[in-house]
């Protein structure tokens, strides 16, 4: 089911964001079409992810028969996703402007790292880069150090897919109250920019250094940190409230200072004191120390962990689809619960389906 069903978007088959926009918008009910440009196998089917759910069909775009199924599967969708440089879709005659002179109401969304234009709006680059831009990955890590690396997390999934996502529904919503379609550019640098608002008003504030690895959400507080075990795992705290970290000390068997908990002269040497309590003991004797607190503990669970911890085995935050083990849909809504999604296609598995060209 899902509050999307009833709606149809055109996916222009990439990498990274793009298909995990589509794949959101599958899980939600959407009929997603992955045009893909060839029929050669992507290695094992079943375990790309961002596939599931969705129909496939192969389209060549260069030819005008392509070019025409295109725009006439135009006609009947709500919205087109791409994700290619600047200028791509405009050379293949497939661009907004011939989009919506075949419909309307069409959403045309475009997700690029710089954005649609600027100085680096054609240049090469991925998440890393267009993290870096945004003041995002100067912020993540230890004092001192290198910048840590947050996977492809923040621009890709987070300032990209999601905000795609988010922009093509609202678009859509518009269309449907005034019968305009749009363009929606979607640019990975402003996204990650916009996951930063938090820090970005702390630093005007001068609640905020300039520095990673200085402040209350980056490392540096002692009750906002990670800490090794005696077994070689890891667990992670987060007791920011003062009766959180009081129960956190409590627990811990600490003499530190409540009153000082804010002050940033005192984070090394208490972080040093709940480092060598943690060390004495193993993750798991720690897991049943601090069950049923709110001193804010997590253990750190590896991928492989993560889907057999008891919170997630109940509210079902993995599922099993064709063999793969993967995150389930979500959120749940009550009146359009989402369906599991079916196991990802075949390349071109829908061709006939949609009456294109071979």
């Amino acid at each position: 089911m899902g509050p999307l069903k009833g709606f149809r978007v055109l996916e222009i088959a990439g990498m990274g964001p793009t298909p995990f926009c589509g794949m959101l918008l599958a899980d939600f009910g959407a009929e997603v079409i992955s045009v893909s440009r060839d029929v050669k196998p992507s290695g094992d089917a079943a375990a790309i992810v961002s596939e599931r759910g969705k129909r496939s069909i192969v389209l060549d775009l260069k030819s005008e028969s392509g070019k025409q199924a295109l725009l006439t599967l135009c006609e009947t969708s709500n919205a087109l996703i791409e994700g290619f440089r600047p200028g791509v879709m405009e050379r293949l005659g497939l661009g907004p402007e011939q989009c919506l002179a075949r419909n309307p109401e069409l959403v045309y969304g475009r997700m690029t790292g710089w954005g649609q234009s600027g100085p680096l709006a054609t240049q090469a680059g991925h998440d890393i880069n267009y993290i870096a831009l945004s003041g995002a990955l100067h912020a993540m890590g230890t004092l001192g150090q290198k910048p840590v690396v947050p996977l492809n997390l923040v621009g890709d999934f987070g300032g990209g897919g999601l905000l795609l996502a988010l922009s093509v529904v609202s678009a859509i919503l518009h269309a449907k109250l005034s019968g305009q379609g749009q363009t929606v550019d979607v640019s990975m640098v402003e996204g990650s920019a916009l996951l930063m608002h938090s820090a970005y008003a702390f630093l005007h504030q001068g609640v905020w250094e300039d520095q990673r690895g200085s402040n209350l959400l980056d490392g540096a507080a002692h009750f906002y940190d990670t800490y090794i075990t005696k077994d070689g795992k890891y667990i992670a705290l987060g007791a920011i409230e003062p009766q959180f970290y009081q129960q956190l000390l409590q627990i811990l068997g600490l003499t530190l200072s409540v009153e000082d908990q804010m002050k940033p002269d005192t984070w090394p040497h208490a972080k040093a004191c709940i480092a060598r309590k943690i060390l004495t003991k193993t993750r798991e004797e720690w897991e049943e120390i601090f069950a049923g607190s709110d001193a804010c503990f997590s253990p750190i669970l590896s991928m492989k962990e993560a889907p057999d911890h008891p919170h997630n085995r109940e509210r079902e935050t993995f599922i099993d689809i064709g063999g793969v083990v993967q995150p389930a849909p979500a959120p749940k809504f009550s009146r359009t619960p989402l369906d599991v999604p079916q196991p990802p296609p075949k390349k071109g598995e829908h061709s006939a389906l949609y009456r294109v060209p071979q």
